[in-house]
């Protein structure tokens, strides 16, 4: 492990709004892990995305398969950037998807609300 990646943890896959979109259409159906807070949530996710807070994070781990991509998404992408070097470092497969749900809205995407 180089000095960065000691220092800063594992570089990060990232994958656009369109991106995730197709895998979530065409490709291995990663999980989608939204770890935005609960109301952010409510006002709009995307459909099948599951809820993990950033703060929960770390002892919910267990709920996730080791087997699955696993896409992290959050507002603008800061969030998700943290949630997947942590999920990185316990052997994920894992991608940030960059820009949030600010760049999904963006692209005119489908967003599920309840």
């Amino acid at each position: 492990m180089g000095f960065f990646s000691k220092l800063f943890g594992p570089a990060i896959p990232k994958l656009s709004a369109a991106e995730v979109n197709e895998k979530l259409k065409f490709g291995k159906h990663p999980l989608v892990i939204d770890v935005r807070q609960p109301e952010e949530f409510r006002l709009g996710h995307i459909a099948g995305a599951k809820l993990i807070p950033l703060g929960e994070l770390r002892r919910r781990m267990k709920e996730l398969p080791q087997a699955r991509e696993i896409v992290c998404v959050c507002a603008s992408g800061n969030r998700s950037n943290s949630a997947a070097k942590a999920l990185a470092k316990e052997g994920y497969t894992v991608f940030d998807m960059q820009g949030g749900m600010l760049a999904w809205r963006r692209a005119k995407l489908p967003v599920q609300k309840e």
